[in-house]
């Protein structure tokens, strides 16, 4: 068994949405991470991917930091038990821009955590530095993932999508922040993806739009 030659690399992508917050009482992606595993069986995973995990967490920064750590270090011990060390991590995150009316495809984020409103925890940091020992808060951390040719990939399947610089200061960038610090420490990739509420672009289509992603994600990454 296996003796034909080494087995093909794999791609474990690690998912994430947050809860619902301030001004946003339904989280689409919420939804959509919960059901993506279900929505994926039925056209089937791309050759050589599979999700490795599925995770909510609730939207907060600080306070949030405990579980999210966990949540990333759980794909580290997952594949340390694994024997083939050619297999890729990728962190892929899903937040809403309320305000969005396209998907965004997010290449950078800034060691600033500037809260519009509390976060689910009461915290409502202004102009801190989200790693201190990271120095200022216009330090940014850039994904290492082909952001345009991602972006361009999904446009090319009929998707009104962008690529994006500005995170920005609340949650979603907080999270982006430290997933990418992370990932350059573990060796894996990270990305964040901002998603517009359900009225705006419906379930179904963004239901398609995170399976295309996952595709897009098999074939260029």
């Amino acid at each position: 068994m296996g003796s034909e030659g080494p087995s093909a690399a794999v791609t474990t992508v690690h998912i994430t949405g947050f809860k619902k917050f301030h001004g946003v009482s339904e989280n689409p992606t919420e939804t959509v991470v919960n059901n993506l595993v279900e929505y994926v069986k039925t056209k089937g995973l791309p050759k050589g991917l599979v999700i490795g995990s599925c995770s909510i967490l609730d939207t907060a920064g600080q306070g949030g930091l405990i579980p999210l750590y966990q949540t990333l270090q759980s794909a580290i011990t997952a594949k340390d038990a694994e024997s083939s060390s050619s297999n890729k991590i990728i962190w892929l995150h899903f937040g809403v821009n309320s305000g969005a009316t396209r998907f965004a495809i997010e290449r950078q984020a800034v060691n600033e955590a500037t809260f519009r409103c509390p976060d689910e925890l009461g915290w409502k940091p202004q102009k801190v530095p989200i790693v201190p020992s990271d120095g200022t808060v216009s330090h940014i951390r850039e994904s290492t993932l082909p952001v345009e040719e991602i972006t361009k990939a999904l446009a090319n399947k009929g998707y009104d999508v962008m690529t994006s610089d500005d995170a920005g200061r609340f949650v979603c960038n907080y999270v982006y922040y430290h997933s990418l610090r992370f990932a350059e420490k573990n060796g894996v990739k990270s990305l964040f993806v901002h998603m517009p509420l359900f009225f705006t672009i419906n379930e179904e289509t963004q239901m398609q739009f995170a399976a295309s992603l996952l595709e897009v994600l098999a074939t260029i990454c």
